[in-house]
């Protein structure tokens, strides 16, 4: 209890001590990050830059504090950035139109191409370390951000880690070379700008620039990084979407082993694509290409995105030869004024103990200010005699985005300092925050000398403008760099390309676009159908069936022909389909039009054989004016088959049917007329018969009109109610129109065909039963013999007629026609015309008697 109430007094001691005790300096509890270039001004800008090219990293125990992050391999290429940021500056600061009175200092920082160094140089630039590593007011931790803006990273995932650190405090960042369509996200990086197209433009542009060229099999490799993975995703997607297909994804970075990157080389070796998309960093390109030089020239299509295809690194490599004829988008090229110059004075006595400037030194030269087995440098060697990256000037592309993100910020203060100086007495210098900065960034509006205008849309982007760029070989064998089209994207979308196909050259010195497809174009007459298992560019090409075309290359589907068209042979046109009906030009009309008119010839024939021998007792005892009826009606039986001969019309169908009808029913009259006539002879020879008085000649032609009236009578209804009519019959063939004459009603048509068929029966059955009585030549056996093929032939008729397919049809109803006509002219006059021209010893009233009164005795 003692122990415990000693322990509650010694706490409480401490506690009224920390109350008493004076507030502690607010310190830096870490090691700072240092500036490596930096000068002071009435205002500060911050720059971060990948200076060296990759960092040493160490494995930290947690005992004792880190050693400060070596960093290796100077970066000439982000030096010359740094130099142009210090360079406009300078022009600012010497100018008398743009923040006149006022000085621009700066504060440059190096990343290492690394992301936590990034954030330690953000860390740094938003509060400067003071004297003794304090924060500045010993009294408060909180101070104004050491600079009001920040121009950089090269790196996306480096700009990723800075935007989002100082973000919610509201200091802008300006990147020149960050393009990660993620960064356009405000939710996220509220403060970020960049002077750099969006790779949400790059993206898209490169899966159009592939489809444009008839590409949809290629291979990507991209850098394993927010770069390369973002602006891959979007490339991917707009791929798809444009009918493009990936044979294979890849991503490397450059501190992947040897192994893994001779794993993508073998991958892409092999692939059947022959166009490779490089969606890749200049340091993650570079030791690939060194792999792939180690086995020659691949023989491939090179696609580059704008980090390493205006990269000259890699065109004065000659290692690097195969990369002859790659295409890409690339940051307009810009040419500043007075850069070279001032590049050239850059020298390590302006500032005598700035390590970076003697390191810069020493690696252009190949020398060292230290000596030993090194040239020793002397300070007089000439940056101006020297080609390198750091001296090039051909290839300003990047650098004039450094030169545009200073001059936004310095647009912006002068825009906020105009305001400012308004609202503020004279003679006090007005106070800038980042928040104004930020707010006059979101409205800066400026056209820079090169002559560009610039401003940045609600996502902080500016609209991309692109040089599509093709690495050409010049005659003493270098690579140069050819603009051979633009890209705009403030232009439609079906414009935003533009091509000069002229200056192209391709992998391997061609002229000629290489192909890049997993299956060849399917011609037109084909479609498209996918292989099983595989992306939707490889496929078989199917051709289109009956009926079905395609007209253009690579459909994916045939499309069916309207019901009057047809497929052609080579099924890429829909043609009329042939219209096909009997027609007196064919062979089958020919034929059957020379038999009707034989038929009518001869039954004409015959009348005139007749009429000759009129007042001949075999022309007389055969009832003659029934005869010559018989005659005339069976000539307009043979014409009527003509008109089922011919196109079809409205009339002609009506005609063809009612003709066909009336015109058999009174043959068919007079057939039965003759019948009858026999049976009432026979009851005349009769005693105390006088049954023909009641059938003489008055009742014989009133019984064939009485006849033929009921079957005009069913015409007349049929035609009124559904008469027949032209159809196009495209059921029967699929390739040709079939015009025929539909019969309307099928119940008039069966009416019209049951109704001669009835007469018929009733005539054979008349015919029939007289046969073996005394007659008058055999008249009734002649009559049954021509009524039974007539029945014989409209029967067997029936299911022709309705199983015969199109012009078959009407084949058939004439070849009926024809032959049940023929059957009554030979059944019924044939007998007759031999004994009148032939047996004439046989046409007397004595044989025609003496043959009766046998009969009768028989």
């Amino acid at each position: 209890m003692a122990l415990s109430t000693g322990v509650v007094l010694r706490l409480l001691v401490v506690v009224i001590r920390g109350i008493a005790a004076p507030a502690p300096i607010c310190s830096l509890l870490g090691q700072p990050a240092l500036p490596l270039l930096s000068a002071e001004g009435d205002i500060n800008i911050g720059a971060v830059f990948p200076l060296h090219r990759n960092a040493l990293f160490k494995v930290h125990s947690f005992t004792s504090r880190p050693e400060k992050t070596p960093c290796i391999s100077f970066n000439q290429r982000e030096f010359q950035f740094a130099q142009t940021l210090i360079f406009a500056l300078e022009e600012i600061n010497n100018s008398s139109d743009l923040l006149p009175g006022l000085s621009l200092g700066y504060q440059v920082y190096d990343s290492c191409g690394y992301a936590p160094l990034a954030i330690h140089s953000a860390l740094a630039l938003m509060n400067s370390p003071g004297p003794e590593d304090s924060l500045g007011d010993p009294s408060s931790c909180s101070r104004s951000p050491a600079v009001l803006g920040i121009v950089g990273e090269s790196i996306s995932t480096s700009t990723i880690g800075i935007s989002s650190l100082v973000g919610p405090f509201n200091i802008p960042v300006i990147s020149h070379f960050a393009t990660c369509a993620c960064l356009s996200n405000k939710k996220k990086f509220p403060s970020f700008f960049r002077t750099i197209p969006s790779d949400f433009y790059q993206s898209r542009a490169l899966a159009k620039l592939v489809k444009h060229f008839g590409w949809n099999w290629v291979g990507v490799v991209n850098s394993n990084n927010d770069y390369g993975n973002n602006g891959m995703a979007t490339f991917m997607e707009a791929a798809w979407h444009e009918g493009v297909c990936v044979e294979y994804q890849e991503s490397i970075h450059r501190t992947d082993p040897r192994e893994k990157l001779l794993e993508v080389v073998k991958v892409i070796r092999r692939a059947t694509a022959r166009v490779v998309v490089l969606f890749l960093g200049l340091g993650d390109i570079v030791p690939l290409m060194n792999e792939m030089a180690l086995e020659g020239d691949p023989g491939l299509q090179w696609v580059g995105s704008e980090a390493w295809i205006t990269a000259t690194l890699l065109t004065e490599n000659k290692a690097y030869g195969f990369l002859r004829g790659a295409v890409g988008f690339a940051i307009r090229n810009a040419r500043l004024d007075g850069l070279e110059q001032f590049l050239d004075k850059v020298h390590p006595s302006q500032v005598p103990d700035n390590t970076l400037l003697r390191e810069f030194w020493e690696t252009v030269f190949q020398c060292s200010f230290e000596g030993g087995s090194s040239t020793l440098c002397t300070g007089t060697e000439s940056l101006s005699k020297l080609k390198n990256q750091y001296t090039d000037m051909s290839e300003l592309r990047i650098p004039n985005k450094v030169y545009t993100a200073v001059y936004a910020i310095a647009h912006a203060l002068h825009n906020l300092l105009t305001d400012l100086k308004n609202d503020t007495d004279s003679g006090k210098r007005p106070v800038y925050t980042p928040q104004q900065v930020l707010q006059y960034l979101k409205e800066v509006r400026f056209r820079v000398k090169t002559g560009e205008e610039i401003w940045f849309d609600d996502n902080g982007d500016v609209v991309a403008f692109y040089d599509l760029v093709n690495w050409q070989q010049e005659e003493d064998g270098t690579l140069q760099f050819h603009v051979v089209g633009l890209y705009d994207s403030s232009m439609p979308p079906e414009q935003r390309i533009t091509f000069n196909k002229g200056k192209l050259v391709w992998a391997g010195g061609q002229a000629e676009a290489p192909a890049s497809v997993c299956s060849e174009s399917c011609p037109t007459g084909t479609r498209k159908a996918v292989q099983k298992g595989k992306p939707v560019c490889c496929y078989d090409c199917v051709p289109c069936g009956e009926g079905e075309i395609s007209n253009i290359t690579d459909s994916n589907g045939c499309y069916r022909c309207d019901l009057e068209y047809w497929s052609n042979e080579k099924r890429d046109l829909c043609v009329l389909k042939p219209v096909e009906f009997l027609s007196y030009e064919e062979m089958m009309g020919i034929v059957l039009v020379f038999f009707s008119l034989l038929g009518s010839g001869v039954t004409t024939l015959v009348a005139v054989v007749f009429s000759i021998h009129k007042d001949t007792p075999i022309v007389r005892a055969n009832n003659s004016e029934l005869s010559f009826l018989l005659l005339f009606f069976l000539t307009l039986c043979f014409l009527c088959s003509l008109t089922f001969i011919g196109r079809p019309s409205e009339w002609s169908c009506m005609l063809r049917h009612t003709a066909f009808g009336i015109t058999f029913v009174l043959c068919i009259s007079c057939v039965l007329g003759k019948t009858i006539v026999v049976l009432m002879a026979f009851r005349a020879t009769l005693p105390a018969s006088n049954v023909m008085k009641w059938f003489g000649p008055p009742q014989q032609r009133l019984s064939v009109l009485a006849f033929t009236l009921i079957q005009v009578l069913i015409c007349v209804l049929w035609l009124t109610v559904s008469p027949p009519f032209p159809y196009k019959n495209m059921k029967t063939y699929k390739e040709k129109v079939i015009l025929e004459c539909d019969v309307g009603s099928a119940i008039g048509f069966w009416a019209v065909l049951g109704y001669i068929g009835l007469l018929a029966l009733l005539c054979f059955v008349l015919a029939f039963l007289a046969r073996k009585l005394p007659d008058n030549f055999n008249e009734a056996k002649f009559i049954t013999f021509s009524m039974l093929i007539f029945c014989a032939v409209w029967i067997t008729f029936i299911p022709a007629y309705v199983s015969s397919p199109g012009k078959f049809t009407v084949a058939v109803e004439i070849f009926a026609i024809l032959a049940s006509s023929f059957g009554l002219l030979f059944c019924i006059f044939a007998p007759k015309c031999f004994i009148i021209l032939l047996r004439p010893e046989q046409n007397t009233k004595k044989h025609m008697m003496g043959k009766t009164s046998n009969d009768i005795r028989y």
